[in-house]
């Protein structure tokens, strides 16, 4: 054999003297080959470096043993979590995973779907980018009798496949603990307002206000897009610089909460006596940071886990599966940034 030449199953055909058929059979291990031709021909596989052509045989069966995912940027922690249910998921029941991230991009994501469907994916997740409005690039998907689902940030206009949290409860909760802990000029980070997570986020925390006789002020209510530490600084100093500043914040995010504990410090403003906040997420750092950030649990390794799953079930049974949203709980975890004498 030439160096470096993709070993085939014709090669180890012609060394072995036997039919290629033989030797396809025998890789697979099927019944109608004998133990000792199986083991025979993959040692000789595994001493010539043979690797199986995945991408020839799933241009003959139109699908791959692979799961799609899009996520928007694979550094933030809910992120790779989710990712690593997914995968373990996948992983238990044969199943490869190819990620792509969207950065946060409509066209990234648009490029990403083409993309994984021409790779042949058996199925798709999704979490969609903060841009996406239209969601026309996953019609090839469903045309296709290709399951996607949907997790976390998902489109209330398509039906399909969706594992979510309840955000707006997640919201009221975390809004409700700063009045239970007597703050009465509460504000709120809003995220992008097309986005289900921010949207419900800020509902719960409007009606908490209501239910509590307190006023909705919109000075209170900053708006935001990337929620990142640059950003949350911005709104954060923007916030702080009111004639009246809040007693209390809800963050959407545990990134935003800790952009505004440093901001307060670097004002003198003392966490939590003059200022109580809360983040979302329970992202690893808000353990770390001084004080320690209260905030709402997400479980992200679970809803990776389920999505796989439900993505994993329709392809096992198409004609008897129907469209599903998961819906899972979240928890208070209350920690020093919001934890006050009153």
């Amino acid at each position: 054999m030439k160096p470096n030449k993709e070993v085939t199953i014709h090669d180890l055909a012609a060394e072995l003297n036997v039919a290629p058929s033989t030797v396809s059979r025998a890789l697979k291990e099927h019944p109608s080959i004998s133990k000792e031709t199986i083991q025979l021909v993959k040692k000789l596989a595994q001493e010539r470096g043979y690797r199986p052509n995945q991408i020839a045989a799933s241009l003959r069966n139109s699908k791959t043993n692979t799961i799609g995912v899009i996520i928007s940027l694979i550094n933030r922690p809910f992120v790779s979590s989710l990712i690593s249910g997914i995968e373990d998921t996948a992983r238990q029941e044969g199943y490869n995973v190819l990620i792509s991230q969207s950065h946060d991009s409509y066209d990234h994501e648009v490029a990403n779907a083409k993309a994984l469907y021409n790779s042949r994916v058996s199925g798709l997740i999704v979490s969609l980018a903060t841009e996406t409005l239209q969601y026309d690039h996953f019609e090839e998907f469903f045309r296709s009798n290709i399951p996607v689902v949907f997790v976390d940030r998902v489109p209330e206009e398509v039906a399909s496949h969706r594992v979510i949290i309840d955000n707006f409860a997640a919201g009221f909760m975390a809004t409700e603990h700063l009045i239970a802990q007597g703050c009465k000029r509460i504000a709120h980070f809003v995220g992008s307002q097309h986005r289900n997570v921010y949207k419900e986020r800020f509902r719960g925390y409007r009606e908490a206000l209501q239910k509590h006789h307190l006023p909705i002020e919109e000075e209170l209510m900053i708006s935001g897009n990337s929620l990142s530490l640059e950003e949350g600084t911005k709104l954060a100093n923007q916030l702080f610089s009111l004639p009246n500043p809040p007693d209390g914040l809800f963050c959407p995010n545990d990134t935003t909460a800790i952009s505004a504990i440093q901001c307060a410090k670097k004002r003198g403003i003392k966490v939590p006596e003059q200022l109580a906040i809360i983040g979302f997420n329970n992202d690893p750092i808000s353990s770390i940071i001084d004080p320690p950030l209260s905030t709402i649990t997400h479980p992200a390794v679970e809803m990776g886990k389920i999505a796989a799953q439900q993505l994993l079930k329709h392809s096992k049974h198409k004609e008897k599966f129907s469209h599903e949203t998961v819906v899972l709980k979240t928890e208070l975890l209350v920690r020093e940034s919001s934890l006050r004498t009153i």
